[in-house]
């Protein structure tokens, strides 16, 4: 009987770097503009240690030794700075030479008097997998270290929230030095120690929002110990209390000269007793209903102070919002708050500009140790009020990477902003584009004049003119990655010329298929597994620099594949494994899909629940890449989650090395289609990363523009 080993991965244990050559000198080129798209001058931009300035015409050119990532700084005199991060694969991958890249125009935000700049974080907590993580990873904060590993889990975050005049998140967790007393009767209680707020502080926030369904976890003792703690730091701190009254008290601020008031809510009471809300008899969380919210928004409103709201609700893991939050969102800012930030979900949700005022519907997480691939893609929000109107907003996507927050590269910038902008653009809510972040602006689409074959015409700015993208199928394959298409635009036509082949859409389940990413910002992809005492980093990949090396050997088989179960899938979708392999020595791939049935416990399923077979796949000798795609169908009912693990097994020989590259699952979210413009009949189906093909041709493989894709 074959033995699966399923020890994860640590990838800072070998110190693993990417094939990036740090001799090598490339230069990274852009534009900075401002709001009314004129070139900005003298911008001075930083990298590392190396500072360049803009010409008039707003153009850079800076050079650089080679790196896994670049973080730009951009600062001008009158202007609100700018952070922008990109990844070299992501630069330079599409790039010929490869060592130009060049990167989209940049707009920085005017100062004016009164004009602030708020930031706004989603989930935040430090208890669970962080002190006592899974599967053998590395721990992330040691008790006699708590402090500094607290910090450095915001260490790629302080830069962006500490640009802002005002950074704020939702500290979905109760505080306290040892465990605060007996559990609320739930199922999932959190407590972080007080390092959380020192690391916060230090990361440059100002004040957490306590209206959640955490806040009451430990119930009295815990309640009292989180604002006891709270009181001690510099933290503004709202949304909860000892009774309703001071639970639903608002906390003041002054920011550049303007008076504002932090509300925090949660949506529902709970159903146990004690419930979770504050009243008369115990406290906990301010109940956001709808006669509180405007309650108090109204009396905060009449003080002529700028008031936000923020609300902890809707359902986990959903692509909108329920009615009822939506609702009383919307209700906030009809009586006068200025902007609504809402959380739960654990996974992002669109943004609407709503009566010239913004509403998030749901940030995602933001420190959180949440294993599955959804709920890793989350935003902080940059928010400009002038005296509490609407001006402007940045979205900075995030990867929370290994359970900490960094700067969302490549295939996961794609990802977060291609998800934030279709479930947007549903709301009527426009999202574009600003280096590799994205742009919500108040103002009205203006009219331009353009010459078109020196004729005159008027052209709405915002209208997108459609631009060409040709698509090409390595040696084996029937499918196409669409990471390197622009998120801000939508798939409007796609020409097969092959009139026998048809195609269809998905998106990919696994974060970090590539490889590319897995060293940078110092902290592990926790998402896949493989045996770690035989697996090692290889500085070449099929698609790029970097891929996965097992050790095989005839004793015994080993697996590999998705290490947590996915919470988050679409029941009896078509999908497909698709993965790189080479190996001088045959061998062969057991597919397995593993499921988790609903009211199982976690370990239980890692342990009991059978390993379904999909397919076995031989693997001859050779020394090229070969592609593997095999399809099978999500589990249709009784499953809450499930995963995907392959069984490699020494067919020939004693010993031979498999290298892994590009493993991806894809969900097809469309059938098999020959219509050539796109139908989006989900939310899903609107954030597509592949295409596949039913079959393919010689005319594909060999011509380049065989397949096109058009987007506007």
């Amino acid at each position: 009987m074959r033995q699966f080993i399923t020890i994860i991965i640590l990838i800072t244990a070998f110190g693993f770097q990417l094939n990036v050559n740090a001799n090598q000198t490339v230069n990274i080129t852009g534009r900075l503009l401002d709001e009314s798209q004129q070139p900005l001058s003298m911008v001075n931009i930083t990298l590392n240690s190396k500072s360049v300035i803009s010409d008039k015409q707003g153009r850079f050119v800076i050079p650089t030794a080679a790196n896994d990532t670049y973080q730009l700084n951009f600062v001008k005199k009158g202007y609100f700075k700018s952070i922008q991060t990109f990844s070299h694969y992501e630069l330079f991958s599409q790039n010929q030479e490869k060592t130009h890249a060049a990167i989209a125009d940049i707009t920085l935000v005017t100062k004016q008097a009164k004009r602030v700049m708020l930031a706004f974080g989603g989930d935040v907590m430090m208890d669970r997998r962080y002190y006592k993580p899974y599967f053998g990873d590395s721990i992330l904060i040691h008790p006699e270290t708590k402090l500094s590993d607290s910090k450095a889990i915001v260490e790629n975050i302080k830069p962006y929230m500490s640009i802002a005049d005002y950074a704020a998140v939702n500290l979905e967790t109760q505080i306290a030095n040892k465990t605060p007393g007996d559990r609320a009767p739930k199922s999932v209680t959190f407590y972080s120690r007080p390092e959380i707020l020192d690391a916060l502080v230090w990361a440059g926030v100002d004040y957490v929002s306590l209206g959640n369904n955490h806040t009451y976890d430990y119930l009295e003792p815990g309640m009292e110990s989180t604002l006891a703690f709270l009181q001690q730091s510099p933290l503004g701190f709202s949304g909860a209390g000892m009774n309703a009254k001071q639970a639903l008290k608002a906390h003041h601020d002054t920011i550049n000269n303007t008076e504002f008031s932090m509300l925090g809510y949660v949506g529902w009471e709970g159903s146990s007793e004690p419930t979770q809300t504050a009243n008369h008899e115990h406290g906990g969380a301010a109940y956001g209903s709808m006669t509180n919210i405007i309650n108090s928004v109204q009396q905060e409103v009449g003080q002529n102070r700028v008031t936000i709201v923020q609300y902890h609700g809707s359902q986990e893991y959903a692509n909108s919002p329920t009615g009822v939050t939506e609702q009383r969102l919307k209700s906030a800012l009809d009586n006068g708050a200025a902007l609504a930030i809402a959380h739960h979900p654990h996974v992002t949700q669109g943004l609407e500009l709503y009566d010239n005022k913004l509403i998030a519907y749901s940030m995602g997480n933001f420190i959180f140790d949440q294993n599955f691939s959804a709920t890793q893609h989350s935003f902080i929000l940059y928010v400009w009020l002038d005296e509490g109107e609407f001006h402007r907003a940045e979205i900075v996507p995030l990867y929370v990477k290994g359970y900490k927050p960094t700067p969302a590269t490549g295939t996961n910038r794609y990802t977060v902003m291609k998800r934030l902008t279709e479930l947007s653009k549903v709301r009527n809510t426009l999202i574009t584009q600003s280096g590799g972040h994205g742009i919500i602006t108040a103002k009205r689409p203006s009219v331009t004049v353009k010459s078109v074959n020196n004729t005159q015409v008027k052209v709405k700015a915002g209208v997108n003119t459609p631009v060409k993208h040709e698509l090409t199928f390595s040696k084996g394959s029937k499918i196409a990655s669409l990471y390197h298409l622009p998120w801000h635009k939508q798939l409007s036509e796609i020409w097969i010329e092959d009139e026998n082949v048809k195609y269809r859409l998905g998106k990919n389940l696994v974060n970090g298929s590539n490889f590319e990413s897995f060293s940078t910002f110092d902290s592990p992809e926790r998402g896949l597994f493989f045996d770690r005492s035989i697996m090692s980093l290889n500085n070449y990949g099929a698609s790029g620099n970097t891929s996965i090396a097992l050790a095989l050997n005839n004793q015994q088989s080993t697996s590999f594949g998705v290490k947590s179960f996915w919470r988050v899938y679409s029941a009896s979708r078509q999908v497909t494994i698709k993965a790189n392999y080479q190996s001088k020595k045959a061998v062969k791939l057991h597919y397995y899909w593993q499921g988790r049935k609903k009211k199982q416990k976690l370990f239980d399923a890692f342990e009991n629940s059978p390993k379904n077979l999909i397919k076995t796949v031989e693997l001859s000798g050779s020394d090229t890449w070969k592609n593997v795609e095999v399809d099978y169908n999500s589990p249709r009912v009784g499953y809450k989650s499930y995963r995907v693990l392959v069984e490699a097994e020494l067919v020939d020989g004693t010993t031979t090395q498999l290298d892994i590259d590009d493993f991806a699952v894809i969900e097809w979210h469309s059938a098999f289609t020959d219509n050539p413009v796109p139908q989006f009949f989900s939310l899903d189906s609107r954030q597509p990363a592949y295409l596949g093909l039913s079959n393919i041709s010689e005319t594909i493989r060999t011509k380049s523009n065989a397949v096109v894709i058009i987007t506007k």
